[in-house]
């Protein structure tokens, strides 16, 4: 689900409806929520004023998704942008992706963030409580981070952690060791 809407958004109802359209074989759903913060030094934030390029916006955000979908095992994905004017704290996003493993909803989860941040064609900008205003700038740090999934490579998810060597498992066999009820191979 990709929407862009000057409303704001009930984060708990978006997780319950992925939830209820992932279905069963989900194990855990990671969810983003962003707020407009105070980024000036010198004098705080009134509102942040975000503009959007509408149709491309909302494409660009369902490849993002389609990405993460594709790279993980992911079973659904949520996001939710805000545009307007929106005062200091209001909810701005909400991004969320559903996993039956929780390394691939937390991994999809923040590449979907990552690259909003950079991808998007939003547009910010700031008030402060003194009349100042000016366009908020994209950070060399979040095109670095963006940049950083590139060369990243998806990490199975299935990975399984081995027990320490010499560690006894609950049957009370050693790691380690054959069963005597395993099956040897003859010549």
């Amino acid at each position: 689900m990709i929407s862009v809407q000057e409303a704001d958004f009930d984060g708990a109802a978006l997780t319950a409806a992925l939830r209820e359209r992932a279905g069963p074989g989900v194990g855990g759903i990671v969810t983003f929520v962003g707020y407009v913060r105070d980024y000036a030094p010198d004098s705080p934030t009134d509102t942040l004023f975000l503009e959007h390029y509408p149709g491309m916006c909302e494409r660009e955000l369902e490849e993002i998704a389609a990405t993460a979908r594709a790279r993980w095992s992911l079973d659904g994905t949520v996001i939710v942008h805000r545009v307007g004017a929106l005062p200091r704290n209001a909810q701005i996003v909400f991004v969320a992706a559903a996993s039956a493993h929780r390394g691939d909803a937390f991994r999809g989860c923040e590449y979907i963030i990552d690259a909003l941040k950079t991808r998007a064609p939003f547009w910010k900008r700031e008030t402060l409580a003194d009349g100042g205003s000016f366009w908020v700038e994209q950070r060399q740090s979040d095109q670095d981070r963006t940049q950083s999934w590139d060369e990243k490579a998806p990490t199975p998810h299935a990975t399984r952690l081995l027990p320490p060597e010499g560690a006894v498992f609950a049957s009370g066999r050693p790691s380690g060791k054959k069963s005597s009820t395993t099956k040897k191979e003859h010549p």
